[in-house]
């Protein structure tokens, strides 16, 4: 039994170093640069052996993003609790959003395919979904909508999430302000969408 749950923890430590060694290359290099050799060579295996945990890179990116939506969902609803009412809950999620993008650039670029070609199975990923089901909750309590399902309640996500996720990418690509103006403009567009769904 012992040596089963060795080989099960070395399994699961080779394929951490994997995800790790294909995110350290990234940050060096662009996500254009990660190969299977170049990881086993990071990681001092043979290409074969990496084969054995993911398919292709394309899984391993599928990998990293949903470890990434699991991390950015963990941070939302850390912020989410620190507050009762749903206009201070969203406004402390949506900084939090900008916080984690900056914080996990690379990451972040891997989730919403900003400046890389992000594989199409990341939008089918269950987990990609958590940062919407926390979100919306405090969108619905604010309007007072208790269908979740509510078009308004899909509309006013968006309206969010374009203004933030557009300010991101911008910054990502092509820095063109001051942290200060971006911060600026990014909490005066959060409060007044909020303010503009305030019943």
């Amino acid at each position: 039994m012992a040596s089963k749950d060795r080989i099960l923890r070395l399994k699961e430590e080779t394929r951490a170093n994997i995800l790790d060694a294909a995110l350290q290359i990234v940050k060096e290099d662009g996500w254009q640069a990660l190969s299977m050799r170049k990881i086993a060579d990071v990681i001092e295996y043979t290409a074969p052996i990496i084969y054995e945990y993911f398919a292709n890179k394309e899984a391993i990116l599928l990998e990293l993003s949903r470890k990434g939506f699991l991390m950015l969902a963990k941070e939302l609803q850390k912020a989410k609790d620190k507050h009762t009412s749903p206009a201070e809950q969203l406004e402390a999620m949506w900084l939090t959003y900008w916080n984690f993008a900056f914080a996990n650039k690379v990451l972040y670029q891997g989730m919403f395919g900003v400046s890389t070609n992000c594989c199409e199975l990341v939008n089918k990923l269950p987990e990609s979904e958590l940062p919407w089901d926390i979100i919306t909750e405090s969108i619905g309590e604010l309007m007072r909508i208790e269908d979740m399902d509510s078009e308004i309640i899909c509309t006013k996500y968006y309206t969010f999430w374009s203004v933030v996720h557009g300010l991101v990418s911008i910054n990502l690509v092509n820095k063109g302000n001051t942290d200060d103006i971006n911060r600026q403009v990014l909490r005066d567009a959060i409060t007044s969408i909020i303010r503009s769904i305030t019943p």
